[in-house]
């Protein structure tokens, strides 16, 4: 007696096969954006520890005075070094840098939600301190993008 499926198996069958694919893709997609975001995080904590060394490094050179001024709802950081003016300025949820050599402002960030730049004054030196926040990715992330920079002048700029 030959035995053969019956249309109410091959219904059974391809809804099995149906089910199996669809949770197979979703995994697929939760996993691709997963990672996606993951990349991108990345490259924002990776810009931001750019920026930060950047700024840093013009602290340090720093052999004039350092000051800041508050105008168009953002920051601006003047630096003096050998090469004249170093200038950061955060408005519109962007950070920028400029040098007497540049024609214009270059962008370091963007995506910030929070910049402030303020002088730390201690017991025996002076030191300079950068908070930055980043604008998240994620609706309720599992680290927030926060980041402290310090930086301290080699000579006696204030």
């Amino acid at each position: 007696m030959a035995r053969g499926f019956s249309l109410i198996e091959c219904l059974v069958y391809v809804a099995a096969f149906a089910l199996v694919t669809s949770l197979a893709f979703s995994a697929y997609y939760r996993t691709s954006e997963s990672s996606r975001l993951a990349s991108r995080t990345a490259n924002d904590v990776t810009a931001a520890l750019r920026a930060g060394e950047r700024w840093r490094e013009d602290i340090r050179t720093a052999t004039g005075r350092v000051w800041i001024v508050e105008a168009d709802g953002g920051q601006m950081l003047h630096i003096s070094n050998p090469s004249g003016n170093t200038l950061y300025r955060f408005a519109n949820g962007a950070l920028a840098r400029q040098t007497n050599s540049d024609s214009g402002w270059a962008t370091l960030l963007t995506g910030v939600k929070t910049s402030r730049m303020e002088l730390d004054r201690r017991t025996k030196v002076s030191a300079w301190r950068w908070e930055l926040e980043l604008n998240a990715r994620q609706k309720s992330p599992r680290v927030l993008p926060l980041f402290t920079f310090e930086a301290v002048p080699t000579t006696a700029a204030q």
